[in-house]
C-alpha cells in the first residue's frame, strides 16, 4: 500500500475507481482542476509517494526533482513511448521512480468516429462546417465499397480502422515501420508511403503524439482531391505544406483541435472538425479506469 497518493490534476475515472484508490494508499488526494504551472505540481505532490496524472499536465523533471518520496507515477492516458510521454520518463528511470500508463482504452470510438464521417462524406449527409448544405463527394451518393484506403500506421488503432473498413468494402493498403504478417492474410497491400499517399483517395493516419511523418513531398505525392483522417493525438504532418494542401480540392477530419493542430485553420471550408475527442466515452472510460487500477495493483504487487 502506497503511504500517499495524489492525483494531480482531473483523471476521468469512473466514480467507482475513484472509491477504489483508496484501497491502495493510507491518504488518497484528488485535485478537480489542472494545475498552471511546474510549482503547483510540486505543491500538490508534497511528501506523496505515489502520483497520478491525466494527459493535459506534463510532469517534468524540475517538478520530479522537488517531490523525492515519489516512487510512482501512474499516468492515466495513453502511453506509447518515452518521447511522446507527458512524463519526463528517463529521469523517473534513473530515479528508480516506475512509471505505468495504458493503451487501447478509447479505440473503439476513434472506428466510429471514421465510419461516420466516412460515410457523410461520400453520401453528403448533414451540413458543411459553414451551414450549407453538404454534397456528396462525388456529386453522387456512394459507398465505401471499392474505395482505395490508406491506413498510416497500422498499430492497435490502425488495425481497427482498417478492419472496419474492410468490413464495408474497402480496398486496404498500409504503411508501418515494418510489413505485418496478419494484415497481409486479410488481404492488406503494404506499400511505400509514397506509393500509399499516391494511390489512395482515403488516406488515415493512426500515430503515436509528435510523430510527423507528412512533410512537403508527402503532399506533393499525396496531390490534390483526396480525403485525409487524423486520429492521433497531434498533427501528423507539417503546418506549411498542409496548409497548402488543404486549399486544393481535398478535405481534412480531425477530432480535436490538437488532432488539427491549429485552431486557425478551423473557419477553412475544407476542414470538418468536431472539436470534440471521439475516444472519451462512457465505455473508454470503464475501460481507462480497469487499467488504471491493475496498473497500481500489479506494481504493489511486485514491490
Amino acid at each position: 500500500m502506497f503511504n500517499k497518493l495524489v492525483a494531480i490534476e482531473p483523471l476521468n475515472l469512473i466514480s467507482s475507481a475513484e472509491k477504489e484508490l483508496h484501497h491502495y494508499a493510507k491518504e488518497v488526494v484528488l485535485y478537480h482542476d489542472i494545475p498552471k504551472s511546474d510549482e503547483e505540481i510540486t505543491k500538490r505532490i508534497g511528501d506523496a509517494d505515489a502520483v497520478l496524472l491525466s494527459y493535459t499536465s506534463n510532469l517534468g523533471s524540475e517538478a520530479l526533482a522537488n517531490c523525492p518520496n515519489v516512487k510512482y507515477i501512474g499516468m492515466c492516458c495513453s502511453l506509447y513511448s518515452p518521447e511522446s510521454a507527458n512524463v519526463a520518463i528517463p529521469y523517473a528511470n534513473a530515479r528508480g521512480i516506475t512509471v505505468t500508463g495504458i493503451r487501447d482504452y478509447g479505440d473503439e470510438g476513434v472506428v466510429e468516429y471514421v465510419v461516420s464521417e466516412l460515410v457523410r462524406c461520400l453520401h453528403g449527409f448533414g451540413t458543411k462546417p459553414n451551414g450549407s448544405p453538404e454534397m456528396p463527394w462525388d456529386g453522387v451518393p456512394r459507398e465505401i465499397t471499392g474505395t482505395k484506403v490508406g491506413i498510416v500506421g497500422l498499430g492497435a488503432s490502425g488495425g481497427m480502422v482498417a478492419d472496419a473498413l474492410h468490413f464495408f468494402g474497402a480496398d486496404i493498403a498500409y504503411f508501418s515501420r515494418s510489413e505485418k504478417p496478419e494484415a497481409q492474410a486479410k488481404g492488406y497491400r503494404f506499400m511505400s508511403l509514397a506509393t500509399l499517399l499516391s494511390e489512395s483517395e482515403v488516406v488515415i493516419t493512426c500515430l503515436n503524439k509528435n510523430t510527423i511523418l507528412l512533410h512537403e513531398a508527402e503532399f506533393e505525392h499525396l496531390g490534390n482531391r483526396k480525403i485525409l483522417f487524423n486520429t492521433g493525438l497531434s498533427p501528423a504532418w507539417d503546418e506549411k505544406p498542409f496548409a497548402t494542401w488543404i486549399n486544393g480540392d481535398n478535405r481534412i477530419y480531425a477530432d480535436t483541435i490538437g488532432a488539427l493542430g491549429n485552431e486557425d485553420f478551423l473557419d477553412h471550408p475544407n476542414v470538418y472538425c468536431m472539436k470534440v475527442s471521439v475516444g472519451r466515452t462512457r465505455q473508454a472510460f470503464d475501460r481507462l479506469s480497469k487499467k488504471v487500477l491493475a496498473n497500481m495493483e500489479s506494481y504493489l504487487k511486485k514491490r
